[in-house]
């Protein structure tokens, strides 16, 4: 009976994630375009706040998969970050997600996060969850900061399933998108954010390696690096 009773609530509880998951996978259809660009005022509406709802609902189960836990924090850093930006679009016309500061914090740091009835800070997920426990570095291609320079945001919810293809899609078209990076055989002027995560690409191999996974054009070994200068501007229309 136990056992029934057990398989009963794995079920409930992938059927309920499953199902909040597609209603903010329909958001991300209908107002994020392929490109990454995002109509933040058409998400404004029940879906989100149920999506958001869920959210503030839902613990995180230890018997989850790491993918299954990824998928679930990606999604809710970057439900919460489209929050953030969509309440501040109606309290204050802002340009930036760096406009947007309470109390002595960024945008980073504000503890807004409502998972499981425990209030996050954005960096408190990426850093002390995903990175530290889920560690994984197409995680930087995953959350996504509210800005062009960013790597686009999905149009795709995550989930256990599709997690590994949409991340490794993401990172080969941030890496070969000519406008956050330009990659040549003797240099690279790749974006900041390997500048400013580079223990994350470097941990188990050098950086150029790391690009070369997914980069079109190979890179030799003993190429030049700089960095491209940072556009936070809202990526949005």
């Amino acid at each position: 009976m136990k056992k029934i009773l057990l398989v009963f609530i794995i079920i409930q509880t992938f059927s309920k994630t499953h199902a909040q998951t597609t209603i903010f996978n329909d958001l991300l259809q209908k107002h994020v375009t392929n490109e990454g660009v995002v109509d933040y005022k058409k998400f404004n509406g029940p879906k989100l706040k149920k999506y958001l709802n869920y959210l503030e609902e839902t613990t995180v189960d230890v018997s989850w998969s790491n993918n299954k836990k990824k998928a679930f924090w990606i999604n809710a850093y970057n439900a919460y970050t489209i929050y953030l930006i969509l309440h501040a679009l109606n309290v204050e016309k802002i340009k930036s997600i760096t406009d947007i500061k309470k109390e002595g914090k960024t945008a980073w740091g504000i503890p807004f996060v409502n998972v499981g009835g425990m209030m996050y800070s954005l960096d408190y997920i990426e850093h002390e969850i995903l990175i530290k426990t889920l560690f994984d570095p197409r995680i930087h291609v995953g959350i996504n900061c509210a800005s062009r320079s960013c790597p686009k945001l999905s149009n795709i919810a995550f989930t256990e399933e599709n997690i590994e293809p949409t991340l490794e899609a993401l990172m080969s078209g941030f890496i070969n998108d000519p406008y956050k990076n330009k990659i040549t055989e003797t240099a690279v002027r790749i974006s900041s954010i390997f500048k400013w995560f580079v223990k994350d690409f470097t941990k188990n191999t050098a950086l150029i390696y790391y690009l070369n996974k997914y980069s079109k054009t190979k890179i030799n070994l003993d190429a030049k690096t700089s960095y491209l200068k940072y556009d936070w501007s809202l990526n949005g229309k």
